[in-house]
């Protein structure tokens, strides 16, 4: 097995250097507590970022169809307003389902109502 399984500063003390290869050995994964809070803190600053993140992948248009859609119209509906195609409207919504990874359009309002955008 390559890569890492662990991560230990490079000045830990030797009984704590033993005793992570025992953790290694029983499928455990040492950690320093200096890199765990980091770790924590990386974490939690992509939680915060996440909504962002979805707001940049979805294009102008794509958002302004989830919205529709999110308000209960249909494709035709969302398609009138936009002044679009049914299909240009359901082409949007692969692109979006693609690209925020989900299944159906309640998946993707779930997602993005999670993130406050709906």
């Amino acid at each position: 097995m390559a890569g890492a399984m662990g991560y230990l500063l490079k000045d830990e003390r030797p009984e704590e250097i033993h005793k992570s290869m025992h953790q290694i050995l029983e499928g455990g994964v040492p950690m320093s507590p200096l890199i765990a809070r980091k770790s924590l803190m990386l974490i939690k600053n992509g939680q915060n970022r996440e909504q962002k993140v979805i707001v940049d992948v979805l294009s102008t248009r794509e958002n302004e169809i989830l919205e529709h859609l999110s308000n209960g119209l249909s494709y035709e509906q969302a398609a009138i307003i936009l002044f679009i195609s049914r299909g240009t409207v359901r082409k949007h919504i692969e692109n979006i389902y693609r690209q925020l990874q989900v299944n159906n359009k309640v998946e993707a309002i779930r997602k993005l109502g999670r993130n406050g955008m709906v």
